[in-house]
């Protein structure tokens, strides 16, 4: 029993504990199962965490009029929450890596989720805009370690002939996530409380870190130099400026220009981060990872298509809602049958990309994907949805199977050593390119709607997806410069004329 601000008292309702009573059902059974099987499961546990960090990213868009009207202060203002979030991401993500070697990548990544259901509740006992976007900053501070020492944990205990597979759990959540949050929110919001988006977190967290306790592997820390104060400093001031200029302008809480400055600012920092990076002993993000080719590559090309890819989930349900009419929860559900691709690819991918190659399925699929994005600017209020959900479950599965690809291939040149701080810097990419995305999209719409006459109609969206579209498209030049055989001790494939790659396992895995 809960008390809201005005007073009365409110109880979780079925409907408000069904996603709950689910994850818990997924992981409880582990407790009977032998250790050999344990060690299978260690790709589910990592994926529940995600998928709970993924969603509280999105799920509170839908609820701000609800929440907003509960702690006194305006929708348009309380859209700093959702930048609080992503800024904290972006401060907290470069310093993962020297976490986890100092401190244990197992310790770490449990103490995150203790975080992120600390700042959980923290926002469902909120109680004003200002406590409210705390809150949110302190829930993003535990999401920050999730993404990065999850994939750390997944590479140091699965032999590289089977981490395509297991990154493929941990694509899922980050294509899932953003599309099912809004109408998860909207849901909870409206048959319950929107104080249940936050508190069905509680039981899920202590369940993720119980079964983390007992089926992740105990990696071994590493001797560590001091933490690089100076490079923490100016990488947090520069992944925060950006996100949260980009975010500002795309989600206008502040004035646009709020968003102009910071974002230069930003990029003032990173320019300083990168010389400081040559001169300090041990950098809190090396940036001499990216001289290796195949990691360059994957950064960059996964960077461009992400920024189409992350402006889908803002631009279709506003499409939806605001030219076709519908409730932000019947586009939620239409939204969201991407999520059948996603875990279609699941089964696929290792089979794919053994039989094709990581270049020539990261390719296919970057033109696929890209082309599948700018499809969905001509959708028509005519159109009828099972055409829609037919694109949409195919733009899911060649998504879900470009990312899942461009996660493993990452790793493909790097070390041990190496391992946390190429999990860093691949995980504080990631997080620019959604910003990036989402600003992209939301500025093409602005400003086609302005050269329109002002509204946002059917042109204005039709404009905006196919701009993302193309910027995913360039996604395929940086691929076209690998050899054929990259990652090929991954994906299993074999060019006519080479002896099959041999199993391996990343040293001290």
């Amino acid at each position: 029993m809960f008390i809201a601000r005005d007073g009365h008292a409110f109880s979780p309702p079925h409907e408000a504990t069904s996603r709950t009573t689910h994850v818990i059902g997924v992981l409880l059974p582990l407790t009977a199962l032998p250790d050999k099987e344990l060690k299978r499961s260690l790709p589910l546990v990592l994926a529940v965490a995600l998928f709970m960090e993924q969603i509280d990213s999105t799920v509170i868009s839908t609820s701000l009029p609800a929440i907003a009207a509960d702690i006194g202060t305006s929708p348009i203002a309380l859209k700093l929450a959702l930048t609080a979030y992503l800024v904290s991401l972006a401060i907290f993500i470069p310093i993962s890596g020297w976490m986890a070697s100092r401190f244990g990548a197992k310790n770490i990544f449990r103490a995150a989720i203790g975080v992120f259901i600390v700042g959980s509740l923290l926002s469902a006992a909120s109680w004003s805009l200002e406590s409210f976007v705390v809150s949110r900053f302190v829930q993003g501070m535990g999401g920050a370690m999730m993404t990065p020492i999850a994939r750390l944990i997944l590479l140091r205990g699965t032999p590289r002939n089977l981490l395509v597979g297991a990154m493929a759990w941990l694509s899922i959540p980050a294509l899932v996530g953003p599309m099912l949050g809004p109408p998860l929110g909207g849901f909870l919001t409206t048959y319950a409380t929107w104080h249940w988006i936050f508190l069905v977190n509680v039981p899920i967290g202590l369940a993720g870190i119980w079964a983390a306790g007992r089926i992740l592997p105990d990696i071994p820390r590493e001797l560590t130099l001091p933490l690089d104060w100076i490079g923490f400093l100016l990488a947090g001031f520069s992944a925060a400026g950006i996100v949260f200029g980009l975010s500002v302008v795309s989600l206008p809480a502040l004035p646009p220009v709020v968003g102009v400055i910071t974002t230069l600012l930003g990029i003032v920092c990173g320019m300083a981060y990168v010389r400081h990076s040559r001169r300090a002993p041990a950098p809190l993000l090396n940036l001499d990872l990216f001289r290796k080719r195949i990691f360059r590559t994957a950064i960059i090309g996964a960077t461009f298509f992400r920024i189409g890819a992350g402006a889908v989930p803002f631009l279709l349900p506003l499409m939806f809602q605001l030219v076709f009419g519908l409730t932000p929860f019947q586009s939620g559900l239409l939204t969201f049958v991407s999520a059948i691709g996603a875990f279609g690819m699941k089964f696929l991918a290792t089979t794919a990309l053994r039989f094709g190659g990581f270049r020539t399925v990261v390719i296919s699929a970057a033109i696929g994907g890209g082309l599948l994005v700018g499809a969905n600017g001509l959708f028509t209020v005519d159109t009828p949805y099972p055409v829609i959900m037919a694109v949409l479950i195919t733009g899911g599965f060649l998504r879900s199977l470009f990312f899942t690809s461009t996660n493993a291939l990452v790793f493909a040149e790097i070390d041990n050593k190496d391992a946390a701080q190429a999990t860093a810097l691949a995980a504080v990419m990631q997080q620019m390119s959604i910003a990036l995305g989402v600003a992209f999209g939301g500025g093409i719409l602005e400003v086609t709607s302005m050269v329109t006459g002002g509204s946002l109609d059917k042109t204005a969206f039709m404009v905006a997806f196919f701009g993302v579209a193309a910027i995913s498209l360039c996604a395929v030049i940086p691929f076209m410069t690998l050899p054929r055989d990259a990652g090929s001790d991954m994906s299993g494939h074999r060019l006519r004329g080479k002896p099959a790659p041999q199993n391996q396992q990343i040293e001290g895995g």
